[in-house]
């Protein structure tokens, strides 16, 4: 795996598993390997190893010292990534916690709204309908006058047996004319 790479987290955590598991497996070996060397120089106290044995030995000791250091770079920085990776989950949790709660926040006023806009229509409507009420009340009175001064002139004409006619006056001088004349 390159550092290049993006792994997901369940590849990190199986590849911290594995190195674990080979870590696990190298610490049985060297107590093993140490185990037998004490056995062995416990029951020979003139045991000396030869001197390239013990060499060959120090040199595998040292790669698997390397190897060792590698493996602990790598998890080291795969705990790294892992702990990285977790605090962008907390803040995604978070964030997805605040949103939730924001949302039925919303959800709530918007299932509100219906009640409040008839509410502030009542309130806008209500001098409206004093003024329309006020009007209808004004028209039924004036209707009501018309009513009773039409009746009035009326019963006044009814007493009234003489029609004014208008009159017009006649010139002092010109004949009416007749039709002769014309």
């Amino acid at each position: 795996m390159n550092a290049t790479e993006t792994p997901t987290l369940p590849a990190l955590q199986t590849e911290v598993s594995r190195l674990r598991e080979e870590l696990h497996l190298r610490d049985q070996l060297v107590q093993q390997l140490s185990q037998e060397l004490f056995r062995l120089v416990k029951g020979n106290a003139n045991f000396k190893p030869p001197a390239e044995v013990s060499e060959r030995h120090q040199a595998q000791m040292r790669v698997l010292r390397e190897q060792l250091q590698d493996v602990e770079q790598q998890v080291r920085f795969y705990q790294e990534q892992i702990t990285t990776r977790d605090q962008e989950i907390y803040q995604l949790r978070q964030s997805v916690q605040e949103l939730t709660d924001r949302s039925r926040m919303l959800e709530q006023v918007v299932q509100e709204l219906p009640q409040i806009y008839r509410q502030k229509f009542a309130e806008r409507m209500a001098p409206v309908r004093e003024k329309v009420s006020r009007l209808q009340r004004e028209n039924r009175q004036l209707h009501a006058e018309l009513q009773s001064v039409s009746y009035r002139l009326a019963v006044r004409n009814r007493n009234i047996t003489h029609v004014d006619l208008p009159s017009f006056g006649r010139p002092s001088n010109s004949p009416i004319p007749t039709f002769g004349s014309v």
